[in-house]
């Protein structure tokens, strides 16, 4: 699932593709919105963790995963 996150003073947003789900993504969200947690933290699906200090979160976007298109086809 891609999963785009802006972060605020930050010139561009990151985009990862987790193996999570959108319920699991949006619960972490809130928890981190309402501050029981200080960090929103996701694993990519390579094994990575990506960190951000709730208070810089400017916005979460939860996606579904795009097929990768091979070949030069208009299609």
């Amino acid at each position: 699932m891609e999963v785009k996150i802006g972060v605020q003073n930050a010139p561009r947003e990151i985009v990862i593709e987790s193996s999570q789900t959108a319920d699991e993504v949006q619960s972490a969200v809130a928890k981190a919105l309402e501050g029981s947690e200080k960090i929103f933290a996701l694993s990519d699906e390579h094994g990575r963790r990506i960190i951000v200090p709730a208070e810089r979160l400017a916005y979460v976007e939860i996606g579904e995963s795009a097929a990768r298109k091979v070949g030069f086809g208009t299609v």
